[in-house]
């Protein structure tokens, strides 16, 4: 066949130019990269997950996440002053603080020779880190520490490992049981769709919280891995329930559709059809379903270790350091507003790509994008 013969059996438009065809996810692409805020929530998704990815690796430019120095306890953050320029300086604020209370308009010999001594300790003492003699007092902590004089960056970089985890978790669990029981329901129709659908009834009629909460005081434990697995099992439990339903519907609609017919007609089976035909027509929404569902895991994973459930010391999740911080918030707000401020960016933006997703797999929005 020549290049005219080809170009005739493909459609043209009224200027007789071949008209290309669209798929659907190109299509929704297309209208995503239109949508400037989703595009924003996407770039902030990836650089969270990259620097979470980054912190596994040996050598990561950020502090130890569980070094305790108890001289920088309630450190402030600061961008140029070092960790002994701020130990110094609260040490003498301190001094001055007592010899004013006291009645004294200056320090005495003895507060001063503490301060020459602390000087003296700041400029000298060292410590141990990754085989390397560092000395403690030069460190910076860009988002100040907490009260065990614990590097706050480390541990909201280290946190958000665990709690992306849960949100990973939760969604992939979503979509491996959702998808399969939700498919084998909605396709299959009769006794089996009604005793699936009965059991996801049952199942949701559970208060859901409540559920993990008792799984997570039944299996507590000691070990640190162990609590961060009961963790993810407990999420991963009822993650599914909603995403079953909305699969078993669009598989109702469409398992009598003109091109699953055709597929019948010439004999695929029915694991071909419902894997090949029905279910990547349904990926759209699976996929806008799964992303405004993954903030809620890790609202989940926050609410439970706020009821000191979840992630404890020494690991970190940015709900158990909303928790930890709570407490001494007034005289230390830097320990509640870094990781609150990391999730909520987090959440928001996973939020914005939701939505953007949405649309961009609505045939409705297109005018609107």
């Amino acid at each position: 066949m020549n290049t005219q013969e080809k170009n005739n059996s493909q459609p043209v438009n009224e200027f007789n130019q071949p008209i290309k065809g669209v798929s659907l996810n190109l299509d929704a692409w297309r209208r995503l990269k239109k949508n400037k805020m989703a595009i924003g929530g996407l770039f902030v998704v990836l650089f969270y997950i990259l620097i979470a990815s980054l912190a596994f690796i040996p050598g990561f430019p950020i502090h130890s996440y569980d070094k305790i120095i108890l001289d920088h306890q309630h450190l402030p953050p600061s961008l140029t002053k070092t960790a002994g320029d701020l130990l110094y300086e609260k040490t003498e604020k301190k001094l001055s603080a007592i010899a004013k209370k006291r009645g004294r308009e200056s320090l005495n010999e003895e507060e001063i020779q503490e301060l020459k001594d602390l000087r003296h300790q700041i400029e000298n003492e060292t410590m141990e880190e990754d085989g390397k003699t560092i000395k403690v007092h030069q460190r910076r902590y860009l988002f100040g520490t907490d009260y065990h004089g614990r590097d706050m960056l480390a541990r909201i970089v280290f946190g958000s490992q665990v709690s992306i985890g849960i949100g990973i978790v939760g969604t992939l669990t979503a979509m491996l049981i959702g998808i399969t029981i939700g498919s084998i329901a909605g396709y299959s129709g009769g006794r089996t769709d009604y005793f699936l659908v009965r059991f996801i009834d049952i199942m949701y009629s559970l208060p859901y919280m409540i559920l993990v909460i008792i799984f997570m005081a039944m299996f507590k434990s000691d070990n640190q891995i162990q609590r961060i697995i009961n963790l993810y099992i407990a999420i991963a439990m009822v993650s599914w329930l909603t995403m079953a339903r909305i699969v078993r519907g669009q598989f109702i609609s469409l398992k009598n559709s003109e091109f699953v017919e055709a597929a019948r007609s010439i004999g695929a089976s029915k694991t071909h059809i419902i894997i090949r035909h029905i279910l990547p027509n349904t990926l759209g929404i699976i996929i806008v379903f799964s992303t405004l569902s993954f903030p809620q895991f890790i609202l989940a994973e926050a609410f439970l270790s706020f009821l000191g459930l979840g992630i404890s010391a020494p690991f970190a999740s940015w709900g158990s350091l909303i928790s930890d911080a709570v407490e001494g918030m007034d005289l230390f707000p830097w320990r509640l507003f870094f990781p609150a401020a990391a999730m909520t960016i987090f959440l928001f933006a996973m939020n914005f790509l939701g939505d953007g997703l949405r649309d961009a797999f609505d045939p409705q929005s297109k005018n609107r994008l």
